[in-house]
């Protein structure tokens, strides 16, 4: 454990308690970006990528489960970018099953926006893509758990920016009512990345879906969209 405590005394050096202060009040439980119970020390990212890249090579999955354990919303950060940086490293394709494995056993510590954001696509959405294991996504959003959708809907980064939308689709249309705000931003958020790269392809799915889309999800579908393009969409005229 000592190199967990030399990580954790690293990012309590770096903490801003003012910082840690206003997340909590500002992200109101199961209405924000953040998972009940979540604590914050106040480390800005650069910071924990900083400590990540200074001792990814050091770590290994005992060290990641018990930072992932951690009650500490950066802990859980830094150890996600550990692996990741490992995930990006390695050129042994058993070690990167192995990552994948862990990956997926530690999910339940996977309960927030960031976390979701700075592993899932970089890790399991690649992985999937390169190894034609999609399954793997398809049963992530076929379960009952909010995150799990959303990790799913995420991992589907890397086929965007490859080009591939069918997944990506297949996923949003799956869970376009979906009862919760965070499932529909996610779906939004996706649809827009995918308009980014083919606008086409974006309008082609507006133009069957649109009118079945949460307030919040077509926000962000349609935020990239020139006027008035947007405006029509916004309005209900296409």
């Amino acid at each position: 454990m000592n190199i967990v405590n030399e990580i954790k005394e690293a990012l309590a050096v770096l903490s801003i308690p003012e910082k840690a202060e206003f997340f909590p009040k500002f992200f109101k439980t199961g209405k924000g970006e953040y998972g009940e119970g979540d604590l914050f020390l106040g480390v800005t990212v650069p910071d924990q990528r900083s400590v990540a890249k200074e001792y990814y090579s050091q770590t290994s999955f005992t060290d990641l489960s018990a930072l992932l354990s951690s009650e500490y919303h950066e802990h859980r950060l830094t150890a996600l970018l550990m692996l990741v940086l490992q995930f990006e490293k390695t050129k042994d394709e058993n070690v990167k099953s192995e990552i994948i494995a862990f990956y997926l056993d530690h999910l339940k510590y996977v309960n927030n926006w960031d976390l979701v954001d700075s592993s899932c696509y970089k890790i399991l959405g690649r992985y999937c893509f390169e190894y034609q294991k999609e399954e793997v996504l398809r049963k992530l959003s076929a379960s009952e758990e909010m995150w799990y959708k959303r990790i799913a809907v995420v991992g589907t980064m890397h086929y965007i920016k490859k080009g591939f939308f069918n997944l990506t689709k297949e996923f949003v249309t799956q869970n376009l009512n979906h009862t919760h705000d965070l499932m529909h931003k996610a779906n939004g958020w996706m649809l827009r990345e995918m308009g980014q790269k083919n606008k086409q392809e974006l309008i082609l799915y507006l133009n069957i879906y649109y009118k079945q889309m949460p307030r919040t999800c077509l926000r962000y579908a349609i935020e990239k969209l020139d006027e008035p393009l947007r405006q029509d969409y916004l309005k209900g005229r296409v």
